[in-house]
Parts: structure tokens; sequence; C-alpha cells
């Protein structure tokens, strides 16, 4: 059956005049290939054009028999594993760069925090053989040229197009990427404890001022990332509703800054003095616990969605990934928060709770939060591969950053038992998720090449 649009009805922005008896007879004299914008529409009309397309159907069909439903069945499907808007077909004949940077979108910046995250990876692996310091610091400074070349693009794209910024930040599916930005931000503090702070000698004034001044970043990332949680959900909220279809984990995205501050905390806080380490302890406790209930409450409008309406489209399956991120990134910032208390608090005699409990509770909570993790991932990795993508997005990225956190909860649960098995389980995924990095960074820059990426109606910075 040919699907007929709302031009084909004759549905457009003319009113039915007044010497027309009854609309319908309006209808049957306007000719078919009026031109439109099916925004002029008032609900009224919009609803009255539903109908006449539906009789258009039933009337220019080419058989009175009813299909057989597997037809509709396997047609469903089909259409299902498309890319919406016919992404991976027809020509794409070049564009100026100034065309290709006006493309360039906030989801870029999942590069970045995906590379941050491995740099971060491989500074806590476990059996460790000479030179994966190096490989490391070649990653980490590697991350930050990419940073700053992304943002310099980033801030091109908004002088060369003015007003890009607040249409980026308002746009339904860009604007979500936004917090991509500050999960950069986050991996490139962590890196800088792990590659810059900790090969000091713990004395060194150097040292001393590096560790002073992360302090202090934390606390503005804190207040930034706070503001981007709040903020963007309620311009979310205020906005246009979302259906249940609609859903995807990107919804996930704005609650993930703040809830890394929790990660940041457990990262550098062991080499703070007592009167600094506490207060970011308490707060890195605070904003984990508001970034994984946030995302408790995601959790089931995402899996209704996954019941009402399946699997997303085969090339967006990979964000599903995103899901494994809160429960990952909680369990091991609760369980290196622990091991950050001061062993001080119990030798004064001043301790307002028993550190060795706590210590448990966190391995006990880190565990239990392991295995959600755990169950998600295998979820997403199903859905990806029953249905491979086959055109590339940057939400490709996802397969790589939660999985990052899930591997150092690995590796930091090992360490709590001290259990060589896990350990070089952590190591196995430690290989795999390298190896996917790499797989999709190919992937990114053979898109980019051929003009899959950074082109008019292929970004994020279209709706979907």
């Amino acid at each position: 059956m040919n699907r007929i649009s709302m031009a084909d009805a004759g549905v457009g922005s003319y009113r039915p005049s007044n010497h027309y008896a009854r609309e319908s007879d309006y209808y049957e004299e306007q000719p078919v290939h009026r031109q439109y914008r099916e925004d002029d529409l008032s609900d009224e009309e919009k609803e009255r054009a539903a109908v006449k397309i539906w009789e258009l159907d039933i009337s220019n069909s080419n058989s009175s028999t009813p299909r057989d439903s597997t037809e509709y069945i396997r047609d469903e499907k089909a259409e299902h594993d498309l890319e919406k808007g016919d992404h991976g077909s027809g020509p794409r004949p070049p564009v100026t760069l100034r065309t290709r940077i006006q493309h360039f979108t906030w989801a870029w910046f999942t590069l970045t925090m995906s590379t941050g995250g491995i740099a971060t990876l491989i500074a806590v692996e476990p059996h460790r053989f000479p030179g994966l310091t190096i490989i490391g610091t070649v990653i980490y400074v590697f991350n930050l040229v990419l940073f700053t070349a992304l943002c310099v693009t980033m801030g091109l794209r908004f002088c060369m197009f003015p007003g890009s910024l607040k249409e980026s930040l308002k746009h339904e599916r860009e604007g979500l990427f936004f917090p991509t930005l500050w999960l950069s931000i986050a991996t490139i503090i962590t890196g800088t404890q792990k590659y810059v702070i900790q090969p000091l000698e713990q004395g060194d004034d150097m040292g001393k001022w590096l560790r002073i001044t992360l302090a202090v970043v934390f606390w503005f990332y804190l207040i930034c990332t706070s503001l981007v949680a709040i903020v963007q959900y309620s311009y979310v909220f205020a906005g246009p509703s979302f259906n249940l279809q609609k859903i995807m984990p990107s919804v996930f995205l704005p609650i993930f800054p703040i809830m890394l501050a929790g990660t940041i905390a457990s990262v550098i806080a062991s080499d703070l003095p007592l009167g600094t380490r506490m207060p970011i302890l308490v707060a890195g406790l605070a904003c984990q616990g508001l970034g994984f209930s946030v995302s408790l409450f995601m959790y089931p409008l995402l899996i209704g969605r996954l019941l009402q309406s399946g699997f997303p489209n085969r090339e967006h399956r990979p964000a599903l990934f995103i899901g494994v991120g809160p429960p990952s990134f909680t369990a091991l910032a609760i369980i290196g928060m622990a091991n950050s208390l001061p062993e001080e608090l119990e030798i004064n005699g001043d301790a307002f709770l028993d550190i060795p409990v706590f210590k448990t509770m966190a391995f006990a909570s880190g565990i239990l939060l392991w295995g959600l993790a755990m169950w998600f991932f295998m979820i997403a990795a199903i859905a990806t591969l029953i249905s491979v993508p086959e055109d590339f997005h940057l939400g490709w990225w996802a397969m790589v950053f939660p999985n990052t956190g899930f591997t150092i909860a690995t590796i930091q649960i090992g360490n709590s038992i001290r259990s060589e098995g896990v350990l070089y389980f952590g190591n196995a995924m430690t290989i795999v998720v390298v190896g996917m990095w790499a797989f999709v960074f190919c992937a990114m820059v053979k898109a980019t090449w051929t003009r899959s990426i950074m082109y008019p109606g292929r970004d994020e910075d279209v709706a979907d």
C-alpha cells in the first residue's frame, strides 16, 4: 500500500473559503501537488489531514484484500533496521569546510571523554609491564591535544554562525550531548592526577601546589556540573513532552558530569591534606549519590521504552551501553572513596565512623552495583550484535567510555579481595575496551573522510 503524504492529500496552509458547502468539496477540488509547511497547520487541520490521507490510502490501494500480517511484520522490521532519514544511502557531494564546521556538534566530545577514560584505565591497570605508564602518558597528552582541537572547532562554529550556540543547547538531540564536554574535563582531571601529580614526591613543592590547584578545580567542576544537571533537566522538563518511544539512553547524560564528581574525589583525595580531603570526600559521595539516584529514576523509562517499542534503530543501539555507566562509576567511586578515608580519624580517637566497617559496606555495595552493570552490558552487547550498526554515529563512543568505568570497577573489586583471577579478568576487559577504542576511532576517521558525519542532515543537530 503506497503511503500518501499530506501534500498529496491536498492539505496545506490554505483554509476552505466560504463558497464551499462542505470541507470535503474543498479538498476534492484542490490540486494534489500543493506545497505546504506542516508547521503552518493547526491541530485541527492536521487531524483532518490524517483522516483524508487515510481515505486516499484506502482508495488508492492496489488490492482490496488485506495484506498478510507477516508482510507487515517483515516491512516493519525492515524499516526499523534502516537508518531514519535514509542516512546510509544517497550521494554525498563535497561541501565547503565552512558547511562541515556548521555541523560539528557537542557529540564530538564523546571522543575525548572516551580517550581520557582509556588513559585513566591504563593508569590503574594491574600486572603492569615496563612502558605501560609511558603508553598511558602518551594517550593522556594525545587526549589534551584532541580536547583543544575540539574546543577550537566548536568556537569556530559558534563564531561563524551566530546564534548556533543557543540553538545547539536548546536542540532536543544535540543539547543532550553538551554534558560530554564536562565528562571530557573529568577524565582530564583524573588523568592529571595519575600522570602528573602522583609521580611527584609527596614533599615536592610543585606537587603541593598542583594538589591544591586540583582541589580548587574539583570545586569549580562540582559547581558547574551541578548547574548543568539542574538547568538542563529543568529545560527538558519544561519543554515539549517526550513520549516513551522517544526515550533514549542519552537522557542519562545531563546527570553524568555531577556523578563523576564522586569518581574524581575517589582519585584525587588520597594525596590531599586531611583538612582538604574530608570535604572533598563528603561532597564526592553526595554527588555520586545524586547521580546514581537520578539514573535509577531514568532506568524505568528506558526499560519501559524497550518493552513497548523494542530495541532502538540499529545505528543507535551502541548508545545502550550508556546504561552501564551509572552503576560502574558508582561502584568504583564508593570503593575508591572508602580507600581514601584517612586513618588519622581512628588513631586520634575523633572518628565519627568506623572506617573498616565503612570500607566493608562500600565493597559490598560495589559488588551489587557491578552485577547491575554486567546485566546492562550484556543486554547492550546482545542488542548490538543481533543487528550490527553499519553507518557510523558519534554515539558509538558509548561502547568505550562507560565500559572503562566498568573495567576500573572490576579492577577495584579485584584489588579489594586480592583476587588474581578477578585482576586478570580486568586485564582481559582492558584489552577488549582498548581494542574497541581503536575500532571506533578508525570508524570515526573513515566516516569523517567519506562525509558520513560533519555533513548536512547526518549529525546530532537534526531531529532523529
